[in-house]
């Protein structure tokens, strides 16, 4: 029997009943015959400031629980509330200015980032989508960012692959934090780098949540760094959650 989070009005995030199933089409007309539930009826809450660390192995819904709630895949049913706003009932206006508050840090530090684009770029891309100041404003912005994240401002006319993958970690992080949002989904974050890399980036982590009072949602399947980093502890196994805990 699964044991899922009492729902906390006070809280940030509140996700009820999530699902996000993917349907599997087959024969010539390409019509469904099932369907995939990768996420099946999820239930939990996100107290401001705090972190909880979403647990399980390869292929029980983590990634994709994280992507539903900010609608970067389309829930199947479900509610997801942040800050009393219900997210899957938001208009793309209404989901775009809810988005600058919630941000997402990627797995992968290498496919996350344009290789065409210099990192100026890559900063700027999410303050001119919402209209953040002009362009001396908006500098600023990203001078504050990569500095939080340990990085020089020298780096904005450099190329992606001109890093090692914790600096591009750092850097992907940096254009999480240029919209000062309140709520990151961090989806396995140090999974791709190498282990003398990690703690650098998971500290870097707590420390920025600590610093700036952020809000997160950290996927993971190390146990290890989900109890250094996360508040609470939820674990998936085959779309659902089986059981959540401090």
């Amino acid at each position: 029997m699964s044991e899922q989070q009492p729902q906390n009005t006070s809280a940030l995030l509140q996700v009820k009943d999530l699902e996000t199933h993917f349907p599997i089409r087959k024969g010539l007309l390409r019509r469904q015959v099932g369907a995939v539930k990768a996420v099946d009826g999820v239930t939990f809450d996100i107290s401001r400031g705090t972190t909880l660390g979403l647990v399980g192995e390869s292929g029980c819904g983590k990634t994709t629980v994280g992507r539903s709630l900010l609608r970067l895949v389309e829930p199947t049913g479900g509610d997801v509330l942040f800050d009393k706003h219900a997210l899957r009932k938001e208009n793309s206006r209404g989901l775009r200015s809810l988005r600058r508050r919630m941000q997402v840090v990627f797995q992968d530090p290498y496919g996350s980032l344009n290789p065409r684009m210099k990192i100026r770029s890559i900063l700027e891309e999410g303050l001119i989508l919402h209209r953040v100041g002009e362009r001396a404003a908006r500098l600023e912005e990203m001078k504050q960012a990569l500095e939080r994240t340990g990085l020089s401002v020298s780096v904005l006319e450099r190329y992606p692959h001109e890093f090692s993958g914790g600096q591009r970690q750092r850097i992907a992080i940096a254009r999480a934090l240029v919209l000062k949002p309140e709520f990151l989904v961090l989806d396995e974050p140090v999974s791709a780098l190498d282990v003398s890399i990690q703690a650098q980036v998971i500290n870097l982590l707590k420390e920025l949540k600590q610093e700036l009072g952020l809000t997160y949602l950290f996927i993971s399947h190390d146990l290890s760094v989900v109890e250094y980093l996360a508040d609470n502890i939820a674990v998936m196994y085959l779309g659902q959650i089986v059981e959540s805990a401090d």
